[in-house]
């Protein structure tokens, strides 16, 4: 593997260590500040309710999947008004909960799946903010809300080819933007070598660099809803791409595929769209096959006389259809959202730890965070469970926020949680 510029690992460290002090750590993208759905919060709140322990409370202006973003006090989203599909970016204040700035964003679309137009979650360094939509608009702005450039994905780089629309989140690493695009005509078969990942200079909005994402995947096993991973190491970084029947790892600065794992379709399912995001823990990653098919970790780098992208371990069991899994104090937690069980297992043998019934009611589609030594997860129907992220399955605290269609995974930044349902975002807090 190419060796990464020092620049790229200490760029990574910028986003977790600017939150200030006393204040805790920031969020600034879909899966926190270490891309992996953990933090290193503490002192959170157990117990909460939509009465209790609440700070504040804001009503949205319409749904989404997307997951609130946190810098200091400032709280970015995004929605989309169920009548008029208008979409909206939005930026709260932190402390009160109040409307900072609101800007339109076009219209959206929603279909039978709850995907919409404002599935993607904004990004912030701090100092900007991008937000993206299903729609194909990429748009930069200050932190006050002003455009500093704004273009529309589909006209440069081709309609979107994906049953549900498109709905992944991209990537900020080390003063680039990394957008997947993994999708191709599902009306059609045959070889369609026309996914892609996207680099953008997040200053101007101009391409740096686009590479294909080649596959042999059938019809909408083509697809896929993710978003990149950047996999530390310390001989540099790669970025992984899941989705089109592989889990691949890919050169940052130019998007060469560095290595391939084996194909998780090899029966050539047509209906395999891939919907977890690769998640990784220094040598090893780890990747879920669609709709009950295997959940398997291979090898980042070449060793023991394997070569990289080779198995280290698979299960059928407990693998998630639509929760990406969390890496959090060196475990690794999938949740089932259909079975409504947790896993906790060993990264790198894929050894059962624990599992457990979250004993909820509706599916889980919304990822697990990690914080404060519990997991946080929430389902389709606002029912949190919180439970022990320690050496036994223990369920710490259950909570009914209400609304239906909650995808957004629970936010914990700056002391507090953020739990976002269908029309409200609560902020959660210790009294005091």
């Amino acid at each position: 593997m190419r060796k990464t510029p020092g620049v790229l690992i200490v760029g990574a460290l910028v986003v977790v260590l600017s939150a200030g002090p006393g204040r805790g750590e920031n969020w600034p993208q879909w899966r926190g500040p270490f891309f992996n759905g953990s933090t290193t919060e503490k002192d959170l709140p157990t117990k909460f309710s939509p009465t209790e322990n609440v700070v504040w409370s804001a009503d949205l202006p319409g749904v989404s999947g997307s997951t609130p973003i946190v810098w200091n006090d400032r709280v970015f989203v995004t929605a989309m008004e169920p009548a008029s599909k208008k979409l909206w970016a939005l930026c709260l204040d932190g402390t009160d909960g109040t409307v900072r700035w609101k800007r339109p964003m076009g219209k959206g679309f929603t279909n039978q799946m709850g995907n919409t137009g404002a599935s993607p979650s904004p990004i912030t360094d701090g100092k900007g903010v991008w937000f993206s939509f299903g729609t194909g608009r990429l748009v930069a702005m200050d932190m006050g809300g002003k455009v500093r450039w704004q273009r529309d994905l589909q006209k440069d780089h081709g309609a979107f080819e994906i049953m549900w629309r498109y709905g992944g989140t991209g990537l900020l690493y080390a003063g680039r933007l990394y957008i997947a695009v993994l999708h191709g005509d599902h009306n059609v078969g045959g070889r369609r070598d026309v996914s892609y990942l996207l680099c953008v200079d997040p200053a101007t909005g101009k391409d740096l660099w686009k590479r294909p994402r080649v596959t042999d995947a059938p019809r909408e096993s083509r697809q896929a809803y993710i978003t990149p991973f950047p996999l530390v190491r310390k001989d540099g970084v790669q970025i992984l791409l899941h989705g089109a029947d592989h889990l691949t790892g890919h050169d940052p600065t130019d998007g060469r595929e560095l290595w391939r794992s084996p194909n998780y379709n090899p029966r050539k399912n047509a209906w395999l769209r891939t919907v977890p995001s690769a998640v990784g823990d220094g040598d090893v990653a780890v990747g879920c096959a669609p709709k009950g098919g295997r959940l398997f970790a291979v090898r980042t780098v070449a060793s023991d006389g394997e070569k990289a992208g080779s198995l280290l371990w698979t299960t059928r069991r407990n693998s998630p259809d639509v929760c990406t899994p969390l890496i959090y104090q060196g475990k690794l937690f999938v949740l089932d959202g259909r079975k409504k069980e947790l896993v906790c297992m060993e990264p790198r043998t894929g050894k059962v730890i624990w599992q457990g019934k979250l004993g909820a009611k509706a599916v889980f589609q919304a990822s697990p965070t990690g914080a404060d030594g519990k997991v946080y997860c929430i389902n389709l129907h606002g029912e949190a469970v919180v439970v022990s992220a320690g050496e036994k399955f223990e369920v710490l605290h259950r909570a009914n926020m209400g609304g239906r269609g909650v995808r957004s995974m629970i936010v914990a930044a700056g002391g507090r949680l953020l739990i976002r349902t269908d029309t409200k975002l609560y902020c959660i807090g210790k009294k005091g």
